[in-house]
């Protein structure tokens, strides 16, 4: 998982729009903090949008075999029992055609 809050602050340049950057000042807006706060949660977003796509296959092929073979130890669940074991009638195959 990704951690920033403990980084050290590294000094940097950055080209702004002058208006909003002058709206920013007069609202008191700490530009640092925003900027480091909404940098900090588009990488975030970025990053695992890119986990997700990298992963998507193995994803895909593990809710298959749930939905053929259902939840591994299902039969001991001692909750949620009315939401089942998560068998499917007929399960989606992969593009593989593995399961």
């Amino acid at each position: 998982m990704l951690h920033f809050e403990n980084a050290p602050k590294k000094a940097t340049n950055l080209s702004l729009n002058s208006k909003v950057l002058e709206t920013a000042r007069d609202l008191g807006m700490n530009i640092s903090q925003t900027v480091d706060t909404l940098l900090s949660d588009e990488v975030k977003r970025r990053y695992w949008e890119s986990w997700n796509e990298r992963n998507k296959d193995a994803m895909d092929a593990y809710n298959a075999r749930i939905a053929k073979h259902g939840l591994p130890l299902a039969k001991y669940r001692t909750f949620a029992k009315s939401l089942g074991d998560g068998k499917q009638e007929n399960p989606p195959e992969t593009h593989n055609g593995e399961v």
